[in-house]
């Protein structure tokens, strides 16, 4: 595991796209400050560059990083959450203009995987964290299932948990809104 974190680090500073497990599904990743890095996993997703991806960090603390007020209901619910659960906040800061929905969100995921947040400790900058797919097919839930277009468009193939076969699912989904508003997305 540490060769891998040391390789995909390399990888990501220079820009470039990994293929990394996480504490969800597979995921296609890269450096979520670097507009060049994030066009790019857009354009191997062939996904239309206004919807938004979703952001991995290894510690709730760098929240306030990322977000300008981060509401008081967030630090409840990534603490009793028993399950890998994204938030999608307003007033993203910090990130990609790329990665942010319209409105200036962004999907926050505090990762406990151990790969996944190693990698971002080591890293010290948040990951972009999207499904291994092209955009509107079946995500896979192994990697075994991941398509060789994929492969071929990533710098960086992470080799741990690749013999892995339990199957993976994607996260929860909230949106918090104004005044304790908690919207279910997923």
């Amino acid at each position: 595991m540490t060769e891998d974190i040391k390789k995909a680090c390399e990888v990501l500073q220079a820009g470039g796209l990994i293929l990394y497990p996480t504490d969800t599904i597979w995921g296609i990743g890269c450096d979520a400050t670097n507009d060049k890095a994030v066009q790019k996993v857009y354009e191997l997703k062939e996904r239309i560059d206004h919807k938004a991806m979703l952001v991995l960090i290894d510690n709730p603390a760098k929240l306030d990083t990322y977000v300008s007020d981060v509401p008081a209901i967030a630090w409840d619910l990534i603490e009793v959450s028993d399950k890998p659960l994204t938030i999608i906040f307003s007033n993203a800061k910090n990130l990609s203009p790329q990665l942010l929905g319209e409105d200036g969100s962004v999907g926050i995921r505090v990762t406990h995987e151990e790969f996944s947040r190693k990698l971002c400790e080591r890293f010290r900058k948040p990951l972009v964290s999207t499904s291994a797919n092209i955009s509107g097919q079946v995500f896979p839930s192994t990697f075994a299932e991941i398509s060789d277009s994929i492969k071929e468009g990533v710098d960086y193939i992470v080799k741990y948990r690749q013999d892995d076969m339990s199957e993976a699912q994607p996260s929860s989904i909230l949106k918090l809104g104004s005044g304790g508003l908690v919207q279910v997305i997923r």
